[in-house]
């Protein structure tokens, strides 16, 4: 241990801030979703109200997520964070005050919900986009795990904190205070981390490569990007096919499968399960950074997730569910970080907030259509065979992106040559395979 606190990512001082930063963050956000269902539904305002309200957060959240990219790309990730973080904190501890007050309307939770959504959006492609800057290539995957386990945690304690929080004191203002708390601990942290990219970092070696090279710059911003790289192309609809996928599975599906089996002690079992088995595959990419094939890896860890997904519902009950929804997670948080390392190093750092920004809004954008379909479905068969299409659809998305040779070989420590720069060279590949379908 003492040898990874001197060498790896926890030795670096700003890494420590932004982790310990989002994982207070994490547990402030779920303590929120907690307080604001109790705050709506204790004062009678009923659940279309609630309703409204979360719509109202979710509605800008997703539709300034493309906005963020590009907002992170402009300002600096860290600048954008720190502004959202600011404001959120503001906004929850006005909340904070209404729920002391029993304030319950529309007009007044309304805008809220705006402001914290709108806040969430923006931060999210820069969340992402942060890490490079602050950590070199030998220690960006292990950084990508400890922080998204971080996350992961926060998650897990945030509930209970929220739940215990309202229990004891018959309100929501406790919990909403901590969650204002939060916000402040994570803009903070931000502040006290350096404006520049740390020397030797991914991105200020990207920047110092491209500095001392003649080659002209990449034409265009991220649209201009996918459409003529067909690696991002193929990332997309493989991040788009598997989140249609597990949406359904994880929203839909496994609730009603919970409440006709094994009951709501059961269900909360089993996501407990998927949440251990995220944070343990997660921890366990820190020892993934020194593959040389990272995509190939990653997709036989999401085959076996597909595979884990489909059988759900026929291995024993509820410890065979909860067994398979553990593997799944492992594979679910092993692989995500494994392709997250590899796309922060392919994408140019004055691009990866707008990159990003595409790739979160493929995610959450998905998540309507995914619950929606998955309710028609799961209706008409049941929650049951619902499982192995959902396994089924995810092995299909990776079976597409192996059938591309951009896929197969995005990151390969053999397409960069003798050290060449993994940016440079693998939007060269894309632009070379370009040039070449004009010619023929």
């Amino acid at each position: 241990m003492k040898v990874a606190w001197r060498s790896g990512p926890l030795a670096v001082r700003s890494f420590r801030l932004l982790a310990g930063g989002q994982f207070a963050s994490t547990i402030g956000d779920y303590c929120y979703a907690v307080a604001l269902p109790w705050l709506v539904l204790s004062a009678h305002g009923g659940v279309i109200l609630l309703g409204t309200v979360l719509a109202c957060y979710g509605v800008p959240r997703t539709v300034l997520i493309p906005v963020g990219g590009v907002l992170a790309d402009r300002l600096g990730p860290r600048t954008l964070m720190l502004a959202a973080d600011a404001v959120r904190c503001v906004v929850v501890a006005a909340l904070a005050v209404l729920a002391a007050r029993q304030v319950t309307s529309l007009a007044a939770l309304g805008p809220i919900a705006v402001f914290i959504g709108a806040g969430e959006g923006l931060f999210i492609p820069a969340s992402f986009a942060i890490m490079p800057s602050l950590l070199d290539g030998e220690r960006l995957t292990a950084g990508n795990a400890l922080s998204t386990a971080a996350v992961q945690a926060g998650s897990l304690l945030g509930p209970a904190l929220g739940g215990a929080l309202v229990a004891a004191t018959h309100a929501s203002t406790a919990a909403f205070a901590v969650d204002a708390a939060s916000f402040g601990i994570s803009a903070l942290t931000l502040l006290l981390i350096p404006r520049r990219p740390a020397a030797g970092s991914v991105a200020a070696a990207a920047t110092e490569a491209a500095a001392g090279t003649a080659a002209p710059a990449q034409p265009g911003g991220v649209l201009a990007l996918l459409r003529r790289s067909r690696t991002f192309q193929v990332i997309v609809v493989v991040v788009i096919a598997a989140n249609l996928a597990n949406g359904g599975m994880g929203e839909v599906a496994l609730p009603a499968l919970a409440h006709a089996t094994y009951g709501a002690a059961g269900y909360g079992a089993l996501l407990a399960c998927l949440a251990l088995g995220g944070i343990a595959g997660t921890l366990g990419a820190t020892r993934a950074g020194g593959l040389r094939a990272p995509a190939m890896f990653a997709s036989a860890v999401f085959l076996a997730e597909s595979v884990f997904i489909a059988l759900v519902p026929y291995l024993g009950g509820e410890p065979g569910a909860a067994a398979m929804l553990c593997l799944s997670g492992i594979c679910n948080g092993l692989g995500n970080v494994i392709f997250l390392t590899v796309m922060q190093k392919w994408v140019a750092p004055g691009q990866l907030g707008r990159v990003m920004g595409v790739l979160m809004l493929c995610a959450f954008g998905s998540f309507p259509l995914s619950v929606a379909v998955s309710g028609v479905l799961v209706r008409h068969l049941g929650p049951v065979p619902f499982f192995p299409v959902a396994g089924g659809l995810v092995a299909v998305a990776i079976g597409f992106g192996l059938m591309q040779r951009e896929f197969r070989t995005f990151g390969a420590a053999d397409t960069a040559g003798d050290g060449g720069d993994p940016v440079a060279v693998a939007q060269a590949a894309d632009d070379s395979q370009a040039a070449e379908g004009s010619r023929k």
